[in-house]
């Protein structure tokens, strides 16, 4: 499954240039070389509305997290499943299942700024409430796959927070090494956990 484009298909066009502006940017620049002048280097209007709207650029990198992680919450699959099986394994597939460079470089983005989360009470919030959102809704799939009977009875809460640190942590060491096979390993392995951990074993 392909990773969507975060900044296709918003409402708001001037608020998505800005914000696609600072990813151009922060990918050309990386975080600690990163000013408003090469943001508005990439935007394509006036580079006063930059101005209009944020005070610099710590508060317009807040606002383009922001933006990133609304995308990625509206963008997790949610409907169209036949069952809570066939919707967490597809989850991970989400997560770890892509290598094109474009995904790559989205993660890399998100990774610069979780890299200044500890240092910045807005960048920590904003990571929290995604992870937060993150495993709720995996816990929710779980908690519906027990309840139809898919799945055995475990804890809901633990299995989700397994599952996401196991993706983050994958993704982290794809982003950060260059190298694609911790997300190989963690997909298999987390699909080989929901067949045997999860999963009711069919009668015969």
């Amino acid at each position: 499954m392909d990773a969507p484009d975060p900044f296709e298909s918003s409402p708001d066009e001037t608020r998505t240039e800005m914000m696609k502006a600072t990813y151009d940017a922060l990918q050309k620049h990386g975080y600690s070389d990163l000013t408003i002048q090469r943001i508005g280097d990439e935007f394509p209007k006036s580079k006063s509305l930059i101005y209009q709207h944020y005070d610099g650029k710590d508060e317009l990198l807040v606002a383009f997290l922001e933006f990133l992680l609304e995308r990625f919450k509206a963008d997790v699959p949610t409907d169209g499943f036949d069952d809570a099986r066939e919707q967490l394994r597809m989850i991970v597939e989400y997560s770890l299942g892509s290598f094109d460079s474009n995904h790559t470089d989205f993660l890399g983005a998100l990774t610069a700024l979780r890299g200044q989360a500890p240092y910045d009470d807005a960048f920590r919030t904003q990571f929290a409430d995604t992870d937060d959102f993150f495993r709720e809704h995996l816990a929710d799939i779980v908690r519906d796959g027990i309840e139809s009977g898919v799945f055995r009875p475990v804890d809901p809460e633990r299995t989700a927070a397994f599952v996401v640190a196991t993706i983050n942590g994958a993704q982290m060491q794809r982003v950060t090494t260059g190298n694609d096979e911790p997300v190989r390993a963690a997909r298999d392995e987390l699909s080989e956990y929901i067949r045997t951990q999860l999963v009711v074993e069919e009668e015969p």
